[in-house]
């Protein structure tokens, strides 16, 4: 969700996708979400069991 002085200020934007296939099949459950020191997103998948580690294009 885009943000300007402190409120939401636009539609909200998908950031990690892929968890549902085009035939509505669950590949994926976030189901939690942090941010690391560094800034990248920290997400939880309890159906994959897998942590995605998100971070914006260009960096590793």
């Amino acid at each position: 969700m885009p943000f300007s002085n402190g409120q939401p200020d636009g539609d909200p934007i998908d950031f990690v996708t892929g968890f549902l296939t085009d035939d509505n099949k669950t590949r994926g459950r976030p189901v939690g979400v942090t941010v690391a020191p560094d800034g990248a997103a920290i997400i939880a998948d309890d159906l994959s069991n897998t942590v995605w580690r998100v971070t914006p294009k260009g960096n590793q």
